[in-house]
């Protein structure tokens, strides 16, 4: 995998690429939480729920920036 596939895999493949690094906060958050915290499984799942989608909401603002940013070079 070349340095350039990656980038190119995720401009084709936008919303996969959303959805798995949701997925994956998730999953990161809901491993996270249930080392190091007592509460409910459901609780868990909303606080897991609401990172994932800080995360994604930030990421997908970096990529805006950074396409706005590209197209004006």
């Amino acid at each position: 995998m070349g340095s350039s596939s990656l980038p190119s895999w995720v401009a084709e493949h936008k919303l996969a690429s959303i959805g798995t690094l949701w997925a994956s906060a998730v999953g990161a958050s809901m491993a996270y939480s249930r080392r190091n915290s007592p509460m409910k499984t459901s609780l868990r799942l909303i606080h897991a729920r609401i990172h994932a989608q800080a995360l994604t909401l930030a990421v997908l603002s970096g990529a805006a920036l950074y396409h706005y940013y590209d197209v004006l070079a």
